[in-house]
């Protein structure tokens, strides 16, 4: 949705200690080895990108005022990006996105969009979402991309 106010803070995305997305990326095999937070630049070079959906805010979901949304703004990113796939760490950011209350939403591999990419809900790996915590919807984006761990 938008990096945490301590991501915010350091000027690098998941940096709160707490956080599994660095892990979880290494874990899954999405990435060869475990970057630091500070590192992600580098992830280009393995075609990962990021980006948020509320560029001018910081905080939790339900800190972010809805105004800061950039729907338009973001499918622009990604047509002109074209990735292979989009993966939302918050089911609240693929809601937006998707015009749906995050109650109907699933995690995992999403019905295609016409003109874009495949997209993916993956589980929070905020120590916030530490109840709803999922790394299997990781694991089916690291298939999809081919660089699974057997």
């Amino acid at each position: 949705t938008a990096p945490s106010r301590r991501s915010a803070a350091l000027g690098a995305y998941y940096a709160h200690p707490g956080n599994r997305f660095w892990q979880t990326l290494f874990e899954t095999g999405i990435t060869p080895r475990l970057y630091e937070p500070h590192e992600y630049p580098q992830l280009i070079h393995l075609g990962i990108g990021f980006t948020d959906m509320a560029k001018r805010a910081s905080g939790m979901d339900h800190e972010i005022d809805p105004e800061f949304y950039e729907v338009t703004r973001f499918e622009e990113e990604m047509r002109r990006c074209r990735p292979r796939a989009v993966a939302f760490t918050s089911k609240k950011a693929a809601s937006v996105w998707m015009g749906v209350p995050t109650a109907r939403i699933q995690y995992g591999h999403q019905p295609r969009h016409s003109d874009f990419p495949e997209v993916f809900v993956l589980s929070s790996p905020s120590g916030a979402g530490r109840r709803s915590w999922n790394i299997a919807p990781w694991q089916e984006l690291a298939r999809f991309l081919g660089r699974a761990k057997v």
